[in-house]
C-alpha cells in the first residue's frame, strides 16, 4: 500500500521534472501540424506522459517469426513523440527475449532494462526493454515489454508502424499521427 507521503513525494518529483520542459502538451506550438479528422497531434500529448489502454491488434515480428501479439497493449503518450506501445509480457513468446547489457533511466518511468530479441536464427541486440520497478505513477508498465520498431516489423491493426526518428527514441508512427516528431533534426530541445 502506498502512503500519503509517498504519493506527495511522487507528485513533487513529477512537477520538478515537468518544470524542466518547454513543451508540456498544454499548448500546441505554431510549428506543429494541425490534426485532420481522425488524427492526433503528438503536441497534444502531455508531459509527464499518460498511459492508456489500446485494444487494437498489436503484432511484433521479424519476417515470418511472430514475437508478440496482443489486444491488451498500453500506449504511452508524451509530448512531441509518437506513442510507445507496451505489450503484456504474457503475450510475448517466452523464448523470444533474453537479457541484454545496459540500462537507462527515464525521469518519469524509472530504470529500464534492455532485452535482446531472438527471432529464429536472428538476434536483435537491445531491441526491447522493460521497467522491472517502474515509478509509482507508471506502475501499470510492470510486466510489460516495449519494442524498437527500427529493426522489427511492428504492426497496429495490420498497418506497419514507422520508427520515430533517432535511434534512442522508440515511438511508433502510424497514419493517424501528425507531428513533427521528436528525433527529427533540430528537435533536441523539444
Amino acid at each position: 500500500m502506498t502512503s500519503e507521503r509517498e504519493i506527495a513525494e511522487e507528485i513533487a518529483r513529477l512537477q520538478r521534472a515537468r518544470a524542466q520542459w518547454r513543451h508540456v502538451g498544454d499548448a500546441r506550438p505554431p510549428f506543429a501540424q494541425a490534426p485532420g479528422p481522425g488524427q492526433e497531434s503528438v503536441w497534444d500529448y502531455p508531459r509527464p506522459p499518460r498511459i492508456e489502454a489500446d485494444r487494437r491488434e498489436i503484432v511484433v515480428r521479424s519476417g515470418e517469426v511472430e514475437i508478440a501479439r496482443t489486444r491488451s497493449a498500453l500506449r504511452l503518450l508524451e509530448t512531441a513523440s509518437p506513442p510507445t506501445f507496451y505489450l503484456p509480457r504474457a503475450d510475448v513468446q517466452a523464448d523470444a527475449l533474453i537479457p541484454a547489457t545496459g540500462t537507462s533511466h527515464c525521469e518519469w518511468k524509472g530504470e529500464a532494462h534492455y532485452l535482446t530479441v531472438i527471432a529464429g536464427t536472428r538476434r536483435f541486440e537491445a531491441a526491447a526493454w522493460f521497467y522491472p520497478q517502474p515509478e509509482l505513477t507508471f506502475a501499470a508498465l510492470r510486466n510489460h515489454v516495449a519494442f524498437y520498431p527500427q529493426d522489427l516489423e511492428c504492426l497496429v491493426d495490420g498497418v506497419r508502424a514507422l520508427p520515430q526518428p533517432g535511434r534512442f527514441y522508440a515511438g511508433w508512427i502510424t497514419p493517424e499521427l501528425v507531428g513533427p516528431f521528436k528525433g527529427e533534426p533540430g528537435s533536441s530541445a523539444w
